[in-house]
């Protein structure tokens, strides 16, 4: 069994500790780490972790860690995951995986030359939810994927969000927040993307917040927070893609059209549909429900975490590794580029589905 020292202890962490206490089996948690000590303080009274660290670097010196679980804000993944790898300690980091294309090429060159791996979220993609359908459409039932069209839309974080500000700076932005789900989604379901194209803009320089508590204060936004894209697929699809903090309707949706019919993908942001999956057949002209082929699907993150523990002992390729989060943040790299030259991108890296998950598992074994 690997052991993890936790750095970061904030709002997401929450999950993480429940999961490493209940359900997963191929990891344990050790050690926790935050800036703000009284956090790292509850966290370890809470799960009875072993022990608490001041410093991050104090973290990556114990010996007796295996895997550093970073859990920091976006601008401070790369430091954080960097300082672990040249500790020796192989890395799953929180989404993304750099806050730039610079800081994923010079993680990856030194996991690679370190001989480590450094994984990373989301692992919603290994829910019920995104397995089914990778299922549905691997099986033929879709037929050949022609199109499709993924949206996220909603007006923000500073409505509920405890500290919202560094969604609207360097590494924030709807894309860079929410475009790992549905990327990571769409290329576990159709593979590689070959090229992409992408609009932008900042349709609000200012935000006002009205949750506690920062309820009152300005940002001032440094980031677009509305993108348009078009991804082509290696497969031969092309998905339309909008990812927007700037839409007052709530929208997250994937829908993918094939030549035998029509799949609604669930949320990617969950493990799980919040109901059912739906396929409109183009044989009968009716919608009918599909349901799960596979475990998790309530809130199951460490879920990737685990699967590369167990990768690691097991001497094969972790399901969430930079192999998939290297090629999602040139994804979204490329849009951003495109959008600043009004030109196509053409991606550089590649991608290989890794297999689906077993639903013949004990529950929190992978």
């Amino acid at each position: 069994m690997l052991k993890v020292g936790m750095v970061g202890v904030g709002a997401i962490s929450g999950i993480y500790l429940q999961n490493f206490d209940q359900v997963f089996k191929d990891v344990k948690l050790v050690a926790v780490c935050d800036l703000i000590r009284e956090r790292a303080e509850n966290a370890q009274k809470r799960y009875n972790i072993p022990k608490l660290y001041d410093t991050m670097e104090e973290l990556f010196a114990d010996p007796e860690i295996d895997i550093v679980l970073n859990l920091t804000r976006p601008y401070e993944h790369f430091e954080v995951s960097k300082g672990a790898l040249l500790a020796g300690k192989h890395v799953y980091s929180e989404k993304p995986l750099g806050a730039d294309w610079e800081e994923g090429v010079e993680l990856v060159k030194l996991a690679q030359e370190r001989g480590l791996w450094l994984g990373g979220a989301p692992d919603t993609f290994m829910g019920a939810g995104i397995q089914s359908c990778r299922k549905f459409i691997d099986e033929g039932n879709l037929g050949e994927v022609i199109g499709g069209r993924c949206i996220f839309a909603y007006h923000g974080h500073e409505t509920w969000h405890p500290d919202p500000d560094f969604y609207y700076q360097r590494g924030g932005g709807p894309l860079m927040d929410m475009g790992p789900y549905y990327i990571t989604a769409l290329i576990n379901l159709l593979g590689k993307v070959k090229s992409v194209y992408g609009t932008s803009r900042t349709t609000f320089k200012e935000r006002l917040i009205t949750s506690q508590p920062h309820d009152g204060e300005i940002i001032h936004v440094s980031v677009p927070t509305h993108y348009e894209a078009l991804l082509n697929f290696e497969c031969g699809a092309t998905i339309s893609m909008l990812m927007s903090f700037d839409m007052y309707e709530n929208t997250q949706t994937i829908n993918l059209y094939g030549t035998k019919g029509n799949l609604r993908v669930p949320d990617p942001n969950g493990f799980g549909p919040r109901e059912n999956i739906r396929f409109f057949d183009g044989a009968t002209q009716e919608e009918t429900g599909i349901g799960y082929s596979f475990d998790y699907s309530e809130n199951s993150r460490c879920l990737g975490l685990d699967d590369m523990a167990a990768a690691i002992e097991q001497g094969r390729t972790p399901r969430a590794s930079y192999l998939q989060t290297y090629h999602v943040l040139e994804v979204m790299m490329g849009i951003m580029k495109s959008a600043e030259t009004g030109a196509p991108y053409v991606l550089t890296t590649d991608f290989q589905r890794q297999a689906p998950m077993d639903p013949s598992l004990p529950r929190g074994i992978l």
